[in-house]
């Protein structure tokens, strides 16, 4: 998304600070995975249950196909959902299963507000409204269907098929 958006600065660096979120976040897996007992051969053996793929494929779909402003939105709105269940499954993670700070660092680079990426996404917006580039009932859409593949994902790790 940040490559689409280039020549819209604002949502550039929006994608941008996602994407290098991201690679953090991509870094503190592994110590997770340590800490389920989780092995590399057994990770890349590992299918992927057909509910949780929703979610992603969606995210890539908005990435190929929104206009930036319209993704800036409907990804942010998602925000204080998925921050409020990394904080839920941190707090659970180390009270219930003994992990270590280690162990939940990807959980918890994403439970505090980001207050950066907000602003961010604000001026992104702003600046999508300002130049009429901005479909809101289409954002609110998106938004929509991307918090309903996300409880689709969490309703599939509930009860797997």
């Amino acid at each position: 998304m940040a490559v689409r958006s280039s020549a819209e600065p604002e949502a550039d660096a929006f994608f941008t600070a996602l994407a290098e979120g991201e690679a953090i976040a991509q870094q503190r897996l592994p110590a997770f995975a340590a800490a389920c007992g989780v092995e590399e051969a057994r990770a890349a053996a590992y299918t992927p249950l057909p509910g949780c793929q929703a979610y992603p494929a969606y995210v890539a779909w908005l990435a190929l196909n929104a206009a930036p402003a319209e993704a800036v939105l409907a990804v942010t709105a998602n925000f204080s959902a998925w921050g409020g269940y990394c904080a839920a499954i941190a707090a659970a993670l180390r009270t219930h299963y003994g992990f270590d700070d280690e162990a939940c660092a990807f959980f918890d680079l994403f439970a505090g507000p980001a207050e950066h990426l907000d602003r961010t996404a604000e001026r992104a917006v702003q600046a999508a409204l300002d130049a009429g580039r901005l479909d809101e009932s289409r954002a609110r859409a998106y938004g929509h269907l991307l918090q309903s593949y996300e409880a689709l994902f969490w309703r599939t790790l509930e009860r797997p098929a």
